[in-house]
């Protein structure tokens, strides 16, 4: 049943039924973005730093990137369906031994749960639709991409809430904890089981739906895929690799930094003052923060398709900076400008994750996409690192010192500044892939030769 030759599309099937089926992954998965809503109900009910209440997310956000390198040849090979499998299996079972952790008091099991085991269902998960939707887009891929991708950024917007009123409901200590863990492991399993079920491979030879032999579209004449056949192999060896890598680490670094802090920040920015945050806020903080993940992936990398994907990164990276900028600047004098420009750096943060799939197809084609996408989430890994350990170190610094309010996060802002201008620089040194870095076309591809002029048909 999972095998990729029983996931091959039946005449007639249309394309438009696959990003569905990579939505119902990428939202439950994108609970990850979610974690900032446990966070104070860890650190009171067992005692933890900040910093410490935010290992679950970074041990996940690692084991993402890892797992999604290591793991992108396999899904490659064995397609969507056994991929988008293990993931559902990893993730829901991850919430089941973390809802272990929290009603023994084992924080380690919690650690191990959501981090290590959930992680890895993370990372499949994530890449698991998207040389698919490629294959099936060749005319869109920004777009195609864009639409499954959302679904990651928009699962906090759906389990922020719902954590916290399943929070509400059972209680903010560990048993509340342990139960909230275990309905959503169960609920998630379900939810993906949907995708696994609906998800399709193109066939073979065959153009997509709705594409002539031509390369025409119902909607007009599109780019088709990329020429290049680069393998994960040789992408590793070309300097646009790591160069698009630097540039994933310091967007997706400047990004994360804020989301997975989001509820105690917004709740420290403007304590003291007379626009003070409660819990409640804070969460649909979070749920907003989640929205412009998810709208900026859709609609960043669309435009993309008609910007390029350099311009897009110009963007991200340059207006990011400046976002950054202000919000150091301006402090806790505006809650307004405060989460404007926190919206506004989560969707380049979202549209970043969104439009490098597309970015991978241009510059090395479709060839092994998928798996050079899992090695390139490596960076991502990295900057879960950097991004919770910059900003979490920098508070919890602060509050030693003395400090409070905005004061705790300035620091961290202007080192956000300096890792999105060294991407900006990064993303300016991309320059097409040289031919000799690209495999030889299959035998069936090879340009027919053409007759010399005079010689004889």
């Amino acid at each position: 049943m999972l095998a990729r030759s029983r996931t091959v599309a039946p005449p007639g099937w249309s394309r438009w039924l696959v990003p569905p089926a990579a939505l119902s992954i990428h939202l439950a998965i994108g609970q990850a973005y979610a974690w900032s809503v446990f966070k104070p109900p860890l650190e009171s009910a067992l005692g933890l730093s900040g910093t410490a209440s935010a290992l679950p997310f970074q041990v996940a956000i690692v084991m993402l990137g890892l797992s999604a390198a290591f793991g992108g040849t396999l899904v490659e090979r064995n397609g969507p369906r056994w991929a988008m499998a293990v993931s559902a299996v990893c993730f829901s079972s991850g919430f089941l031994v973390a809802a272990l952790g929290a009603a023994t008091r084992q924080y380690w099991l919690v650690v191990l749960g959501y981090g290590f085991i959930g992680g890895v269902g993370l990372g499949i998960g994530y890449i698991s639709p998207v040389s698919t939707l490629i294959k099936w887009f060749p005319d869109r891929p920004g777009m195609a991409t864009g639409i499954a991708i959302m679904g990651f950024g928009g699962g906090a917007l759906i389990a922020s809430p719902w954590s916290a009123g399943l929070l509400d409901t059972f209680g903010r200590g560990t048993p509340g904890i342990a139960r909230t863990f275990l309905v959503m492991g169960a609920a998630y399993a379900v939810f993906m089981t949907l995708g696994v079920l609906l998800v399709r491979v193109p066939p073979d030879g065959h153009p997509p739906d709705g594409r002539t032999a031509d390369g025409r579209t119902a909607d007009g004449p599109r780019p088709l895929a990329a020429t290049a056949r680069v393998s994960a192999h040789r992408a590793l060896r070309t300097p646009q690799f790591w160069c698009l890598w630097v540039v994933l680490c310091t967007n997706v670094t400047a990004g994360i930094g804020i989301l997975e802090k989001a509820a105690p920040m917004i709740t420290d920015f403007f304590a003291g003052t007379s626009s003070s945050v409660g819990a409640a806020a804070a969460a649909g903080f979070v749920g907003m923060l989640s929205l412009a993940n998810m709208l900026g992936r859709i609609v960043w990398s669309s435009a993309s398709d008609l910007a390029g994907r350099k311009n897009a990164y110009r963007l991200y990276l340059g207006a990011g900076a400046l976002m950054y900028l202000v919000i150091a600047l301006a402090g806790d004098a505006s809650k307004a400008v405060f989460i404007s420009c926190a919206a506004v750096i989560l969707s380049f943060y979202g549209g970043g994750f969104a439009t490098v799939p597309a970015y991978l197809k241009d510059l090395f084609g479709t060839y092994q996409v998928g798996a050079i996408h899992g090695r390139l989430l490596t960076a991502w890994s990295t900057a879960g690192i950097l991004g919770p350990l910059i900003v979490n170190a920098v508070a919890d610094a602060g509050k030693s010192a003395g400090r409070s309010g905005a004061d705790l996060y300035t620091t961290s802002f202007f080192v956000m500044i300096g890792l999105l201008t060294v991407g900006f620089v990064a993303n300016e040194l991309v320059r097409p892939v040289h031919p000799r870095h690209h495999e030889p076309p299959p035998p069936e591809e090879e340009p027919a030769a053409v007759p010399e002029k005079g010689a004889a048909p």
